[in-house]
C-alpha cells in the first residue's frame, strides 16, 4: 500500500488520489457542457459521485492528505444536495 507524505499542499501521492481529482474535474467540465452534450448532466453527476467516493476511500484507507483530494469531495456533496433538494421540493 502506497501512502502519501502527509503534506497537505502536496500533489496526490496515490494513483486513486489522481483518479478522484480527475473525476472531479470531469464532473466540473461536464457540468458546463450539459447544454451541448446529450446526457452531460447525468455524466457530470456520476463523475461527481464516483470521484467523491474514491476520494473518501483514499483519505480513509491510504491516508491521502492532498488538498486536491479533499477538494474532490465537493462535487459529491453538490450531487447529494441536489438530490435531497429534489426530494424535499419536487417540481
Amino acid at each position: 500500500m502506497q501512502t502519501s507524505s502527509g503534506k497537505f499542499w502536496a500533489r496526490p501521492a496515490t494513483r486513486l488520489g489522481w483518479w478522484a481529482v480527475g473525476l472531479a474535474v470531469a464532473s466540473f467540465v461536464l457540468g458546463f457542457l450539459w447544454l451541448f452534450l446529450p446526457g452531460g448532466a447525468i455524466l457530470s453527476f456520476l463523475c461527481g459521485l464516483a470521484g467523491g467516493v474514491i476520494a473518501l476511500i483514499v483519505i480513509i484507507r491510504q491516508q491521502e492528505r492532498s488538498w486536491l483530494v479533499f477538494l474532490s469531495i465537493l462535487p459529491m456533496i453538490n450531487v447529494f444536495i441536489f438530490i435531497v433538494g429534489e426530494f424535499l421540493f419536487p417540481h
